[in-house]
C-alpha cells in the first residue's frame, strides 16, 4: 500500500537523460565533460573549513529547529542590506527559518499552505514551465493541480501569471516564482514582482519566490521579491523567500538554506519541519552564519561567472539564438531538436547536456516550451568551461533554428 499520489510525479530530467545517452558512448578521444548538473564547481570558500574545525564537538548536539539566533540575524541582515528593506521588516526571530537546502523548503510549503480543496475543487498550484521537480512534487503530494504556465521566448521568459483563466485562479493556493530563472536566466523587474505580490495578497494565495540565483549576475543585481512586498500596504503579507548557500557561496554540500518572509506563515512552516525535517547541523549553522555575513567571497565568485559569460559570448555569438542571462549560470540555447542535439554533443564532442523538454511539460496548448533547447550549465572552471563552449560550437554551430 502506498500513496497513489506518486505516480503523477514527472521522472527526474537526469534519469531521463542518464535512459537517452545509455546506450551512446561519449566521444573516445575527448574527456567527458558534464555541463549537465547545476552543481558549482568553484572552490569552497576557505572560511567554511576554519569555522567548521572550530565548531566540530557541536556534532554531539541536537541542532535547534529552528536554527540560531546568530543565523537568523545574519540572514535578516543580509536581506535588510541585499535588497534594501526597510529596517525590522524581517524579525529575525520569526521571519527566518533554517533549511537543510531549499528543497525541502519548495516542497515542504505546498504540504503548510495548500488545502484540501478550492472553491469545493482541487486546489490549484501555479509554476513556471520549464520548472524545478520540487515544485511539481509539493503541488501533487498536497493533492492540487498543478498548473504549468508556459515561460517562452514571446514573454521573456517569465511566467504570465496575471492572465489565467477565472476557473483556474479561484482555486490558486500558491504561487512559485523562480527569478533568476532556472535555466532561462531572466531576472523578474521590480513592477512584475510588485504586481504579482499585489495579486497574492487580492485573491489570498501564497507567493513563494525561489531566488537561489540572485547572487550570480552581471551589472545589475536582481530585484527581490521582499522589496516588492516592502512596498505594499498588506508588507509580508502571503509573501515567502527562499534562498541558499549552495550557488551563492559554491557550497552545494552544506544543504544550507533558508525561507523568510510571513511570519504567521513560517510560524506553520515551522510546526511541520519540527515533525518532517531534521535540523541543520550547528557547525554547519556556525558556517552559514559567516558565509552570510561576508560578501568578499561571493564578488570572487560572481566574478569568475562573468568570466565565462565573456567566453560564451565570444564563442557563441550569433549562434544558436544565444543571450546573455541576466542571472545564473546556465546557458538555454536553441537547437532545432533537443533529445538530438544531446545526443549529439555526448557522441561527437563528450559534453552531456539536459535536454529542455526534460525540464518542462506539454502545456494546455499542446506545447512544450522546453522543446528544441538544451541547458548548459557553466558551473566548471574556466578552462573546462572554455574546452566545452568550443567542443560545443564545433558540435552544433549549424544546427539551431
Amino acid at each position: 500500500m502506498t500513496n497513489p499520489r506518486l505516480d503523477q510525479l514527472f521522472g527526474s530530467p537526469f534519469q531521463r537523460l542518464d535512459q537517452l545517452l545509455a546506450a551512446v558512448p561519449p566521444a573516445a578521444d575527448r574527456t567527458p565533460l558534464l555541463m549537465s548538473l547545476g552543481e558549482p564547481q568553484h572552490p569552497v570558500p576557505p572560511l567554511v573549513g576554519e569555522v567548521l574545525a572550530r565548531h566540530t564537538e557541536s556534532y554531539g548536539k541536537y541542532p535547534p529547529i529552528a536554527g540560531t539566533p546568530e543565523f537568523r540575524r545574519a540572514v535578516a541582515d543580509w536581506l535588510t542590506r541585499r535588497f534594501a528593506l526597510p529596517a525590522g521588516l524581517i524579525d529575525a526571530d520569526a521571519g527566518v527559518v533554517p533549511l537543510s537546502g531549499t528543497r525541502e523548503g519548495l516542497y515542504t510549503i505546498a504540504q503548510v499552505v495548500v488545502p484540501p480543496q478550492g472553491n469545493g475543487k482541487p486546489p490549484a498550484v501555479l509554476m513556471p514551465n520549464p520548472f524545478y521537480h520540487a515544485y511539481v512534487a509539493g503541488a501533487v503530494m498536497a493533492g492540487a493541480e498543478p498548473v504549468l504556465v508556459s515561460a517562452t521566448a514571446e514573454n521573456n521568459f517569465l511566467p504570465d501569471y496575471f492572465d489565467i483563466e477565472a476557473e483556474v485562479m479561484d482555486r490558486v493556493a500558491l504561487v512559485y516564482l523562480c527569478t533568476p530563472a532556472n535555466p532561462q536566466g531572466t531576472v523578474a523587474d521590480l513592477d512584475y514582482l510588485s504586481r504579482l505580490v499585489a495579486l497574492a495578497q487580492e485573491r489570498d494565495f501564497v507567493l513563494l519566490s525561489d531566488e537561489c540565483y540572485s547572487e550570480i549576475y552581471g551589472d545589475a543585481p536582481p530585484a527581490g521579491v521582499l522589496q516588492a512586498a516592502a512596498r505594499s500596504r498588506h508588507g509580508l503579507k502571503n509573501v515567502l523567500v527562499l534562498n541558499s548557500l549552495s550557488k551563492r557561496s559554491s557550497v552545494p554540500g552544506m544543504r544550507s538554506g533558508f525561507i523568510a518572509g510571513d511570519p504567521a506563515l513560517l510560524s506553520r512552516f515551522l510546526k511541520l519541519r519540527m515533525y518532517s525535517a531534521p535540523g541543520v547541523p550547528l557547525p554547519v549553522l556556525h558556517a552559514a552564519t559567516a558565509l552570510w555575513r561576508d560578501e568578499a567571497h561571493v564578488e570572487a565568485n560572481r566574478a569568475m561567472y562573468r568570466e565565462k559569460f565573456d567566453l560564451a559570448e565570444r564563442i557563441l555569438s550569433n549562434r544558436l539564438g544565444y543571450y546573455r542571462p541576466g542571472g545564473g549560470f546556465f546557458l538555454w540555447l536553441d537547437v532545432g531538436d533537443s533529445e538530438a542535439a544531446t545526443v549529439r554533443l555526448w557522441r561527437d564532442a563528450g559534453v552531456k547536456v539536459v535536454p529542455g523538454s526534460y525540464l518542462g511539460q506539454t502545456d494546455r496548448r499542446g506545447r512544450n516550451p522546453g522543446d528544441g533547447y538544451i541547458r548548459v550549465a557553466l558551473v566548471h572552471d574556466r578552462a573546462s568551461t572554455e574546452a566545452g563552449l568550443n567542443r560545443l560550437a564545433e558540435s552544433l554551430g549549424d544546427h539551431g533554428r
